[in-house]
C-alpha cells in the first residue's frame, strides 16, 4: 500500500497564475497528516501553499487557514458545502478545483 493519495487539483478564474500559470496538477500528498489522521481538503489547502504555490502572495489564495471569499471549491464536481467543506476526506483520484469568482471565474 502506498504512503500517498494521488489527485488531481485544478485551479481557474485567475488562481493558476499563483500556481506557476498552470491549471491541472496531478500530485500526491501523504496518506496521513501530521496528527495521523487522513487528509482533508484543509490540510490539502496548507499542503498547496506549502509544496506547489510558487506564488508569495498567500493571501491571495487563503485566510486564517481556509481558502479565501469568492473562492468557490468543488469536489468531484461538487459544491465542497455538499461534502464537509475543509473536513472532506480526501480519496484516491479526486479532482478538486479551486474557481476564484474574484476574476470572472
Amino acid at each position: 500500500m502506498s504512503d500517498a493519495t494521488d489527485l488531481t487539483v485544478e485551479f481557474t478564474g485567475g488562481l493558476e497564475m499563483l500556481f506557476s500559470d498552470q491549471r491541472k496538477h496531478k500530485i500526491s500528498v501523504p496518506r496521513v497528516d501530521g496528527t495521523g489522521q487522513p487528509p482533508n481538503v484543509g490540510f490539502l489547502i496548507q499542503w498547496l501553499c506549502e509544496n506547489l504555490m510558487k506564488d508569495p502572495r498567500r493571501e491571495m489564495f487563503v485566510l486564517d487557514d481556509s481558502v479565501r471569499p469568492g473562492i468557490l471549491v468543488l469536489i468531484n464536481d461538487a459544491d465542497w458545502e455538499l461534502e464537509g467543506e475543509a473536513d472532506y476526506e480526501i480519496q484516491p483520484n479526486d479532482n478538486i478545483v479551486f474557481v476564484s469568482t474574484l476574476h470572472g471565474g
